[in-house]
């Protein structure tokens, strides 16, 4: 699935990234513990959240994802922003509630990737 048609789906607003719309993506997570986060396997490539600081960007990064979706209307602050941009991950936000948009994108054909020990 493209991030364009997560934005579509999910009436998302782009806080950054805009120039990489057009990529894809093939797995999904659901978490505000980013513990959880790092139990899944790296294939995981959109990261669905209603935390708003650092460690979310930190995290999506060592995992390797392409794109943080922040849930509730939570918006982040300019640092969060910032290391998204310098890690080069696509960042949107949605008033959907979590369960509500990773529901919207599962019917949709974009699936959750392993989980580790779980493979």
């Amino acid at each position: 699935m493209k991030i364009s048609k997560i934005i579509e789906l999910l009436d998302a607003e782009v806080l950054y990234g805009e120039d990489m719309i057009e990529n894809e993506v093939h797995s999904a997570c659901g978490s505000d513990m980013m513990s959880d986060v790092l139990a899944f396997v790296k294939e995981q490539a959109v990261l669905l959240t209603g935390l708003v600081n650092l460690q979310v960007v930190r995290t999506a990064e060592m995992m390797d994802m392409k794109c943080i979706v922040f849930v509730r209307g939570k918006k982040p602050g300019e640092e969060v922003i910032e290391l998204a941009r310098e890690s080069g991950i696509v960042l949107l936000l949605t008033d959907e509630r979590m369960y509500v948009a990773c529901g919207r994108l599962y019917e949709n054909g974009l699936r959750g990737g392993s989980v580790r020990g779980h493979e």
